[in-house]
């Protein structure tokens, strides 16, 4: 009884502490798949991915999204602005705070000042950075940046809330923000091959280097690139084939392994499936597929499964990946998919043609099976259990007969 009852007590404690306990599962959410429930939205999504913002937010365990949709993200892609800038003004509509429909209406005193991640970056000044929210009359609640002193949007609708991790409304229109909206000085150009050679991907550079591709690389840096790097080990055994491939060929090899949009490693962990590449063109389709298994992210072409095993750099809009092997195309290695024939059976020679054959029926007899047929039929013309001594003399099973004769005769006299 006492054993049962100690059961019983460990049992609800373990039920209490996995209650109680901050659950990987529950504290887990992804902006992108959230609004892309959404196609209204599609705009105010794209632009959360494309400065990485998307990153920050799924890193965040309690966040308030105040999406808007495509029509309202009109006013503020007129202006524009620079993606470093778009950005600031993107951050500052997440709120650093859980606000469900139901506590929206529920302000205390009706009013609440709410820190955002344009203020989590530490760019915006005094209290830029900060959102009013209002409890209007009507039922309505009002969003105004801090600096504005006004309500510039309203809420609409909530798009998904789990209550106290994450929720994602709608507003009327963006948050203006001078602050946000300035011009913000971009980073220093990167030097990709300089970046790689230092960091254990020398053979890749060079090759990229002596192409055409390296122009390719250079013309989609700013709009977006994910480059997929080769470790030395893996491109120096890959060597002897690239050699032999044309010069178009090296240059479309070299251009799989770069994917012309930014993804981060966790917007790759989001996206499984297929993937253009920098080489796609038409009908020559140069993609692969992307797969995580846990923490491992690979990519797979029908040739090979590489994994990536690092990070060279992660600055939005460029990151460059090391993975351990070369990602092989099966527009180039065509051959390598198909299984080779299978030899033609040969002919089996004449056994009069056969030098082997003569000289084995030289040296040894094939013993003649066991035949009802008359001696007559015997193929050399003879009894078949009967030869010929050196003399001539006819034996019986290696007897002559006229031993065998004397020794009947002995034998009759004996008798």
């Amino acid at each position: 009884m006492q054993l049962r009852s100690t059961a019983a007590f460990t049992a609800a404690l373990i039920s209490t502490l996995l209650f109680l306990l901050p659950s990987a599962t529950v504290n887990a959410h992804n902006i992108t798949s959230i609004l892309n429930k959404f196609p209204d939205f599609s705009t105010f999504n794209h632009y959360l991915t494309l400065t990485h913002l998307a990153d920050d937010i799924n890193n965040r365990q309690t966040i308030t999204v105040c999406a808007v949709d495509n029509a309202g993200m009109a006013d503020l892609l007129s202006k524009h602005l620079s993606i470093y800038a778009m950005k600031n003004v993107l951050s500052l509509h997440v709120l650093l705070d859980y606000f469900g429909a139901k506590k929206l209406h529920q302000i205390t005193n009706g009013t609440a000042l709410a820190a955002t991640m344009f203020q989590a970056t530490g760019t915006a000044t005094g209290s830029a950075g900060f959102v009013n929210i209002t409890d209007l009359r009507g039922g309505k609640v009002g969003f105004g940046s801090e600096n504005s002193g006004k309500t510039d949007a309203t809420f609409v609708k909530s798009l998904q809330e789990v209550p106290y991790n994450i929720s994602v409304i709608q507003i009327s229109s963006t948050l203006p923000s001078v602050e946000a909206e300035a011009p913000v000085p971009e980073p220093a150009e990167v030097n990709i091959t300089s970046l790689m050679s230092a960091h254990g991907c020398r053979n890749f550079a060079e090759a990229l280097l002596a192409s055409d591709a390296m122009k390719t690389y250079a013309d989609n840096i700013d709009g977006g690139l994910s480059v997929f790097c080769p470790l030395d080990d893996a491109f120096k055994g890959f060597a002897p084939k690239f050699k032999n491939l044309t010069v178009a060929g090296k240059q479309s090899l070299l251009e799989y392994h770069g994917v012309p949009v930014y993804q981060s490693m966790s917007m790759l962990k989001s996206s499984n499936g297929l993937m253009n590449t920098l080489a796609t063109d038409g009908a020559e389709k140069y993609d692969f597929t992307v797969q995580n298994d846990g923490q491992d992210v690979t990519i797979k072409t029908k040739l090979v499964t590489a994994k990536i095993v690092g990070t060279l750099i992660d600055q939005q809009p460029l990151i460059i990946f090391t993975i351990n092997k070369v990602l092989l195309p099966e527009e180039l290695f065509k051959n390598a998919l198909s299984p080779a024939p299978a030899p033609a059976p040969e002919a089996d020679a004449p056994v009069a043609d056969s030098p082997k054959a003569s000289k084995k029926k030289k040296h040894k007899s094939t013993p003649a099976p066991a035949s009802s047929e008359s001696p007559a039929d015997s193929p050399d013309g003879a009894v078949a259990d009967q030869e010929a001594d050196g003399s001539g003399a006819p034996q019986i099973k290696g007897f002559p007969l006229g031993v065998l004769g004397l020794m009947l005769w002995f034998g009759w006299l004996v008798v």
